[in-house]
């Protein structure tokens, strides 16, 4: 099978996997929501509300293809031009304050001229981890799992591509104020040849099977921590900035809504309730501004 073909039935296999894990530590079902997209393809969105532990979550594939929007010819410098896009996107939002909300997706790309000739292909993706409260051994399990996964591929990767991380999850307008404390993230990986796309895929692979060892284990310290009012609502106010981001600055939002996606599925990843309180600021040297203070400088959770 082609790239194409092999990429579209793993991602499939990877939305069953996450979300029977899932579901068997909450406790309840995910919601299969099957879509189809007018100009070509679809997707299924796999939606968990009010669970036992997460909150609102959603584990989305799509597969979409047909004519490439004029926003989007002159984002990419193309004139007419076809696209396939495919990919899994998911994100977490835990009931618990202490636990925290984390992102991931993981996509491929490609780009035909008018006659339908491939001119262009990427591997693009990453993961993410939004928490409202800091905990060092989190952070590091979280990053030192991605790294593990990324070493084999090239030791220089993880390195770079945390600070592609560091650089994108980035609320520009506040500051530099980042939305959590970084992961992974690239784009634009493009095969020199058959065989780079075999390691293209293959290192794609890596990153996406280690997300339930990445993040679990951190939900299942968390969940149970005994937590107030006070924990609440600067979780609020916390997810307040991850909307800014994903509705200002997300290429992935922003694509999917110029390439006529089905909104209900691209939107799944804004928390079910959040505050935005006029010039709110932590209390100096509280465990709120520790947390903020990370976000506003970027630290290496490894060494």
């Amino acid at each position: 099978m082609s790239i194409k073909q092999n990429w579209i039935e793993f991602i499939k296999t990877l939305q069953n996997d996450i979300c029977i894990a899932l579901e068997e530590l909450d406790g309840e079902k995910f919601l299969n929501d099957e879509w189809k997209r007018e100009e070509g393809g679809g997707g299924i969105s796999r939606i968990i509300s009010n669970g036992n532990i997460f909150e609102k979550g959603g584990v989305n594939t799509s597969k979409v293809f047909g004519r490439l929007p004029e926003t989007m010819q002159q984002a990419f410098n193309v004139s007419e031009s076809k696209f396939f896009a495919a990919g899994i996107s998911l994100v977490l939002h835990p009931k618990n304050p202490y636990a925290p909300t984390v992102h991931a997706n993981w996509r491929y790309f490609e780009l035909y001229d008018a006659g339908g000739t491939r001119i262009d292909s990427w591997f693009g993706g990453g993961s993410d981890l939004t928490p409202y409260y800091l905990f060092e051994e989190d952070a590091k399990h979280f990053h030192s799992s991605l790294k593990k996964a990324i070493d084999h591929y090239g030791e220089e990767l993880y390195a770079l591509f945390k600070k592609n991380c560091d650089e994108y999850f980035v609320n520009n307008h506040r500051n530099n104020e980042a939305r959590g404390i970084g992961g992974v993230f690239y784009d634009y990986q493009r095969p020199k040849d058959e065989e780079d796309a075999e390691r293209l895929f293959a290192f794609q692979q890596a990153n996406a099977n280690c997300f339930l060892n990445a993040y679990l284990p951190i939900v299942i310290r968390r969940k149970d921590v005994p937590f107030g009012e006070k924990q609440k609502h600067w979780q609020e106010i916390r997810r307040g900035r991850y909307v800014e981001f994903n509705l200002i600055h997300d290429r992935g939002t922003l694509f999917g809504l110029k390439t006529n996606g089905r909104t209900e599925s691209i939107l799944m990843s804004l928390p079910p309730t959040v505050r935005f309180e006029y010039n709110y600021q932590p209390e100096p040297g509280s465990e709120e501004d520790k947390l903020l203070q990370v976000c506003l400088h970027p630290i290496d959770w490894i060494n």
